[in-house]
């Protein structure tokens, strides 16, 4: 049996993904690919660096807060705020000398941050490394009061007014994020170069330097925001990158995935499928599901009730489904699972006791999108989630859904944005 430490060994060939960057506009790429990238992984895995004790104990706390995630976008959609419940990791280096940072990446949100130093325990949360200084890297700036990069706060509801550095001698742009998992963070907007991998290098990354922590305890250094707003780190480099990136979520067991900026010029082993900002608003993606399979059986669902469409939300553990389409996939899941014995239970319909089987049939689960694009989900990772089927039900029928990070595991997710697509390709992870 392989060790721990050998599944953890980069499974991407950083050769085919680097480039040479010393400033946002100045940048050699590869000729396979005009992109950078950086290992991830799952918090929970073995392969994570600081194992988050923030767990959830079992399927029905992931519902919950998948739930909570996903009633919490509506709300945003309405009031203007973030939300993250996200599971991914990625490793990044921050500032001259590059100090490592693992960070929770998460498409459904666009200010990234990390929290700094000075912060003592009563304002900042624990983690297993050692806190970001500003005041030792030679690249680090704060974003200055009234320049445009903090005017452009206010318009995505991220400002929080101006305070003075500690020399009395500059007023420094504030910013502020509320979540929906009772997270708050506050602090300085601030320039900083950001290493994605060896001599791969992005100068001038804005990013929230976090003096003030309210809620959540998940060991976590800070968040990568890969959104489609102004501040997210695919929009800021977007001029060398053209908004584009990719990434590769691992199953939760082993290996390691990876977070790639740029999109690869051959882009053959994908299959595309429109993309749009949902309800105008820019930080999500929005793609349309057309149909479900059930172990190569295409189940009998009228096209109407996915018209409001999908956003994929790799911050989100759970798919959610209109009642219609879910109902289906459930029955037909159900029927297929049919010799192991179901878990009754008030809060979740379709968990299985596999206790005494050694041998467990998955039904293959496929996901068809608009240009007939069918997308066979990984089995059983991406499919069950600690022994339960990972969808449940988002509402009434023409009510959006989410894509969740369960159906996205071994597949490589290809966020086109100016050309208005999303790419899947198989088991690139």
């Amino acid at each position: 049996m392989a060790s721990p430490l050998f599944l953890c060994i980069l499974l991407v060939v950083f050769g085919s993904y680097l480039s040479t960057i010393s400033a946002a506009g100045d940048v050699t790429p590869r000729p396979d690919r005009a992109g950078a990238a950086a290992p991830l992984v799952h918090r929970h895995g073995p392969c994570a660096k600081s194992p988050s004790t923030d767990k959830p104990s079992s399927f029905a706390e992931a519902l919950h807060r998948s739930r909570v995630r996903a009633d919490y976008i509506m709300s945003r959609a309405l009031r203007g705020r973030d939300t993250t419940t996200t599971i991914e990791v990625v490793t990044l280096g921050l500032g001259t000398p590059a100090v490592e940072q693992v960070l929770l990446m998460d498409t459904g949100s666009d200010l990234s941050w990390v929290q700094c130093a000075p912060c003592n325990s009563t304002d900042c949360y624990p983690q297993k490394d050692p806190l970001f200084d500003p005041r030792k890297s030679s690249t680090y700036a704060p974003i200055p009061c009234g320049s445009d990069l903090c005017k452009s706060l206010q318009s995505d509801h991220f400002d929080n007014g101006c305070s003075m550095n500690g020399n009395g001698t500059q007023s420094q742009c504030g910013y502020r994020v509320e979540y929906g998992g009772g997270l708050k963070t506050r602090g300085v907007y601030s320039n900083e170069a950001l290493t994605m991998a060896p001599g791969v290098v992005i100068k001038d990354f804005h990013f929230g330097c976090a003096y003030k922590q309210i809620g959540s305890d998940d060991k976590s250094d800070g968040l990568l925001g890969l959104g489609g707003a102004p501040e997210s780190l695919p929009v800021q480099t977007s001029a060398v990158y053209g908004g584009s990136f990719s990434y590769c979520l691992p199953p939760v067991s082993s290996g390691t995935g990876f977070l790639a900026l740029g999109a690869p010029s051959n882009t053959s082993g994908f299959s595309f499928t429109p993309m749009t900002p949902f309800m105008d608003y820019a930080t999500f993606y929005l793609v349309k599901l057309t149909g479900i399979s059930v172990g190569g059986k295409q189940l009998r669902i009228p096209p109407k009730v996915f018209e409001g469409g999908l956003i994929v939300d790799c911050g989100n553990i759970i798919s959610h489904l209109p009642s219609t389409p879910y109902a289906e996939l459930q029955s037909a899941f159900r029927a297929a699972m049919a010799a192991y014995p179901l878990i009754p239970s008030d809060e979740y319909d379709t968990c299985y006791n596999f206790t005494g089987y050694s041998n467990i049939t998955v039904p293959k689960v496929a996901l068809t999108f608009t240009g007939g694009v069918t997308v066979d989900l990984d089995v059983p990772n991406g499919v069950l989630l600690d022994g339960c089927l990972a969808f449940t039900e988002s509402g009434l029928d023409d009510y959006v859904g989410f894509l969740g990070n369960v159906q996205m595991r071994t597949l490589e997710m290809l966020y086109d944005v100016r050309g208005g697509r999303l790419g899947f390709r198989a088991g690139a992870c």
